[in-house]
């Protein structure tokens, strides 16, 4: 059997087209399907399932629509009330696909009704567990999402369920999880590319601690839950509208400029050197080239406001509007194409420098008064920052700017990434921010290398 795996990193997820035969099956499709099909075409497979391991809190599913298109049965677990037809998978059901099998486990804990899915081939041998948000790599999926109310119980099937995967499979068979690669599904950091139930055995919480154990530490380090989180289990019940991937109305200098001085939410997918470098006053910089760039437009942009691309060619612009797709962002109130001075109507573009933690480090020595904000989680930061940094994490800043003072101000995070965001919502406002690009913990330039670390600090 063939198990191709189908990446979308900007999610931290992973979809699979498993196919034999000229017969394929598909577990947790992206709403970008398009990928699903080039990749069938390509191994000459038949879509004749798609199934769900459970309805997604992180991104909007493209399985309803690729089922109908390519004629195949669409599976999603028994428990969940859904808007649309479907075959409801059970524990102990198997579904049919030309030679494989999949059975059905209920694996509760990521949410109520979560499944796994053990492919087997027709002497009944287990080939496969598609795991979802069940068993990842070294951890598990978070069980804080579907409500807090349910967090304990959760955590608590959480432990059992990945138990009986073990239990239940043979140790070799290999592991594929949907989450766990950089997702904030994951309830812990996971480790490896690969894995399987007998190596899971000796490395996963779930089932080298205790019950007790285990869901006093999950529950203890869960960290923020990304606030489009809230609008993917309803539109998957719901049943996601068809994808649109086409180009954005494309707008001129003179309607950008409008929009900028009305101050809606424009962004500019330029790098975040290039953006500091020279951007349009107002702008916003979120870098399309890094992995998170979804993540936090999600996360910071109110639900449903207008937000116009500023992009270097149409390809940029394509490739963030089918980033934004997966997780329901379908309107673009429009896209620019070009360079500031291009696009600039006549203004001319804004700068503000860049540094590193060497440079910060200097400026404290000249300056020990300096403001200095930490764009970091609460989990990253309890483990130090900068001394007499303010910690204001990037989720928060846009409702917490009265606390940063006017004129100079450092910012930094674990990368550059937030901080580079973090600065142009600051630039905004009419501060004068200095970004720090680098990453706090590096061995080699990070915060400690050049004395600024402290496991002391102020919020």
């Amino acid at each position: 059997m063939q198990i191709d795996i189908i990446e979308t990193t900007g999610l931290g997820d992973r979809s699979y087209l498993v196919s034999v035969d000229g017969v394929g099956v598909v577990v947790d499709p992206q709403r970008d399907f398009d990928r699903v099909l080039a990749l069938a075409e390509k191994r000459a497979v038949r879509i004749a399932l798609v199934v769900e391991t459970h309805l997604h809190n992180d991104y909007l599913t493209g399985g309803l629509e690729l089922s109908g298109q390519v004629g195949a049965d669409y599976v999603v677990p028994a428990g969940d009330s859904v808007a649309y037809e479907r075959v409801p998978a059970a524990d102990g059901d198997v579904l049919e696909a030309g030679p494989m099998r999949l059975r059905v486990l209920h694996t509760p804990g990521h949410t109520h009704h979560h499944v796994s899915y053990v492919l087997t081939d027709a002497a009944d041998e287990a080939q496969a567990v598609f795991t979802g948000g069940s068993m990842l790599f070294g951890s598990t999926g978070r069980t804080d999402l579907v409500g807090p109310e349910h967090t304990d119980e959760l955590t608590h099937a959480q432990y059992h369920s990945v138990r009986r995967l073990a239990a239940e499979l043979p140790a070799g068979t290999p592991v594929f999880p949907t989450h766990g690669f950089g997702s904030f599904c994951s309830a812990t950091p996971t480790s490896g590319d690969s894995s399987t139930v007998g190596e899971q055995v000796t490395v996963n919480p779930a089932l080298t601690q205790d019950e007790r154990s285990f869901v006093e530490e999950l529950i203890a380090g869960l960290t923020a839950i990304p606030a489009w989180y809230s609008h993917m289990g309803p539109g998957n019940a719901a049943g996601p509208a068809p994808v649109d991937l086409s180009t954005p109305r494309l707008i001129d200098p003179e309607e950008l400029a409008d929009r900028l001085a009305a101050g809606e939410w424009v962004l500019d997918l330029r790098t975040r050197t290039a953006f500091a470098a020279g951007h349009l006053p107002g702008a916003l910089n979120f870098e399309l080239a890094v992995a998170n760039f979804v993540t936090y437009v999600g996360w910071l942009i109110p639900w449903g406001a207008p937000i116009t691309l500023i992009g270097e060619n149409e390809e940029q612009v394509a490739d963030a509007r089918r980033e934004l797709v997966r997780i329901g962002i379908d309107r673009l109130a429009g896209a620019a194409i070009g360079s500031p001075e291009q696009l600039g109507a006549g203004q001319e573009p804004a700068s503000y420098p860049i540094s590193d933690f060497s440079g910060l480090a200097s400026a404290i020595s000249a300056d020990p008064q300096l403001t200095v904000v930490d764009a970091r989680r609460d989990d990253e930061r309890a483990g130090g920052g900068v001394r007499g940094s303010r910690h204001i994490p990037i989720h928060e800043l846009a409702d917490r700017i009265d606390e940063v003072p006017d004129g100079d101000v450092w910012v930094y995070c674990g990368s550059g990434y937030r901080a580079a965001i973090a600065a142009s919502l600051l630039a905004r406002t009419g501060r004068r921010p200095v970004l720090v690009n680098g990453g706090y913990g590096d061995p080699d330039t990070g915060a400690a290398a050049v004395g600024l670390h402290t496991d002391s600090v102020s919020r």
